[in-house]
């Protein structure tokens, strides 16, 4: 099975934590885009769920899949987020934003009873750091942040260096809420709890792609099957 396959896979389990009347976060991302699929055929046999979408091209996914949306202004709290990650670590602390709505994503995480991430097994890792982390700023004093958070790359044990995600073709990548997204190519962060707290203490960062502590249930699709890791 390709790598697709296995995502379809993991999204097909991540199902079955869903029961009616739930109230559910709808990640961003390749794997995250086949939960949605799925969801929507159960929806049409006549499952009952409302959804908060994390992205503008979720909320078209979602819209599409005829998948009832709501806000978190019309909600109290959530039930569930299934959502995909571009790296898991075995105590389930997560890198994403890969696809760019990592505020969001980090929003509904917050503000739901479990989450669930969803991957083929090439995302898990022994440690976090291979694949770039974003970090989203603000456009304003854009130079000051930036070398503020090469000092505290630095700080937390960490190296490599920063750039400033682009699109396809060639213009600065903005996010659903304006902003922009620096990737930090560390290789390897052996203190995420750390690098995070330094990240969050500079003016101008938005948010970061370290998703630390919110992780419940991983559900990972390999070549020997499926397996679920649980925090």
């Amino acid at each position: 099975m390709d790598a697709d396959g296995l995502k379809r896979e993991a999204a097909a389990r991540a199902l079955e934590f869903v029961t009616t009347g739930m109230r559910l976060g709808l990640g961003t991302g390749s794997t995250a885009k086949h939960f949605v699929a799925l969801l929507g055929e159960r929806v049409r046999d006549g499952l009952d769920v409302v959804g908060v979408p994390t992205s503008e091209t979720t909320r078209l996914d979602a819209e599409a899949a005829g998948i009832p949306l709501v806000t978190l202004e019309e909600v109290d709290a959530l039930d569930l987020t299934v959502d995909g990650a571009d790296e898991i670590a075995p105590d389930l602390s997560v890198i994403k934003g890969g696809g760019g709505a990592l505020l969001r994503e980090k929003i509904v995480a917050a503000a739901s009873a479990r989450m669930v991430v969803i991957a083929d097994e090439s995302k898990w890792v022994p440690t976090l750091g291979r694949f770039p982390l974003p970090v989203e700023v603000v456009p304003f004093g854009l130079g000051a942040t930036r070398r503020a958070i090469e000092a505290a790359i630095a700080e937390a044990g960490c190296a490599g260096p920063v750039a400033l995600r682009q699109t396809r073709e060639g213009h600065a990548f903005v996010t659903d809420g304006g902003h922009l997204i620096l990737d930090l190519a560390l290789g390897r962060i052996a203190e995420p709890a750390r690098l995070a707290e330094k990240l969050a203490a500079i003016p101008g960062v938005v948010e970061h792609g370290l998703f630390i502590g919110l992780v419940r249930t991983a559900i990972i699709a390999g070549s020997s099957g499926l397996r679920l890791e649980e925090a």
